[in-house]
């Protein structure tokens, strides 16, 4: 007795890739790029093996670094060369992610989308302005309504300088809406806003907060970012978000909520976004390194499944790599 179907035909080198589902592409990945005020040269970042810290005055420079892989897109983060309670320097004119895209939108083609948050530049490292006796009362947590005018305040310092997309990751209750009501009232209705719709309180995010000088003080992040057993709730902060005007829904970090992922692919027609965080990153280096995996092929394998789950754009490290690959 023979089988009736043999999928396996299909599985031969001749006609496997006409018939392959998904791909990726450079066009598909947005390279996240640091920006530190406080440095001269470039600093190594330890976790986060082959990324560096860069200088101001050498952000063109890494970008057009990037864009020589086929990359497109970049994200900054900056560290800045001061800190205080409301992080002044995220919306200053001459704040370090303001001076960069200034930069990089007069010297290169690429296309910058400026990272709106606050963790990186306040004094306490949560993502906008805590409550009094936040450092000896855990239970308290970041004021969202005060918040709203200060992430406001930075994404029109970013589109001032330059910035073709603004993404607010700091899960404040009515971001999308300040910000796109900000954009407009200043004049940039064209600017674009990628909104981390579905951010998870996660422990993915270590290296990343080594990179950019970000983690809390005190307290952590889990009375505002999401609880990473929740599923549907993704979905009302997604609509919340698309409602109130994003162009772009995020979820944020990628590969434990592929499932997330691909309840946002089913429920809008909205582009969207994953980011493949650094602790994703980190690992994949980590078991690499002692000969346990192959790295690129792994890292490949990685955004691939993202793909597959729904994301139409990639934000990850990996991002050169995989571009040369490609």
């Amino acid at each position: 007795m023979h089988p009736t179907h043999r999928p396996r035909r299909l599985r031969t080198d001749g006609v496997r890739p006409l018939v392959s589902e998904t791909d990726v592409s450079a066009s598909d990945l947005v390279a996240p790029v640091f920006v530190d005020a406080t440095t001269d040269e470039r600093v190594p970042i330890e976790t986060m093996p082959g990324h560096e810290r860069v200088p101001v005055d050498q952000a063109v420079e890494r970008v057009e670094e990037i864009r020589e892989t086929g990359v497109e897109g970049v994200i900054l983060f900056g560290i800045p060369e001061s800190k205080d309670p409301e992080g002044t320097r995220a919306y200053a004119k001459d704040g370090v992610v303001q001076r960069a895209i200034r930069a990089i939108a007069a010297d290169t083609d690429a296309y910058v989308i400026g990272d709106v948050c606050l963790c990186e530049y306040t004094s306490h490292g949560h993502c906008g302005i805590v409550e009094e006796r936040a450092e000896t009362d855990p239970t308290l947590t970041v004021k969202n309504d005060e918040t709203l005018e200060l992430l406001a305040d930075i994404a029109v310092s970013q589109a001032d300088a330059g910035a073709d997309m603004v993404a607010p990751s700091a899960m404040t209750d009515g971001q999308v809406r300040a910000i796109r009501e900000a954009l407009d009232d200043a004049g940039h209705e064209s600017v674009a806003l990628m909104s981390y719709a579905a951010k998870y309180e996660s422990a993915f995010y270590g290296p990343f907060r080594d990179a950019a000088d970000g983690a809390p003080a005190f307290g952590d992040r889990r009375h505002y970012q999401m609880d990473p057993a929740n599923r549907r709730e993704a979905l009302r902060e997604a609509r919340m978000d698309a409602q109130e005007g994003a162009d772009v829904l995020m979820v944020k970090p990628g590969l434990p909520y592929l499932d997330v992922i691909a309840d946002l692919r089913t429920e809008f027609d909205h582009p969207i976004a994953a980011y493949n965080v650094s602790g994703e990153y980190a690992m994949l280096h980590a078991a690499a390194e002692k000969e346990w995996l192959d790295l690129e092929a792994t890292a490949y394998e990685s955004l691939l499944s993202l793909k597959r789950a729904g994301a139409d754009l990639i934000i990850t490290y990996f991002a050169e790599d995989i571009a040369d690959r490609l």
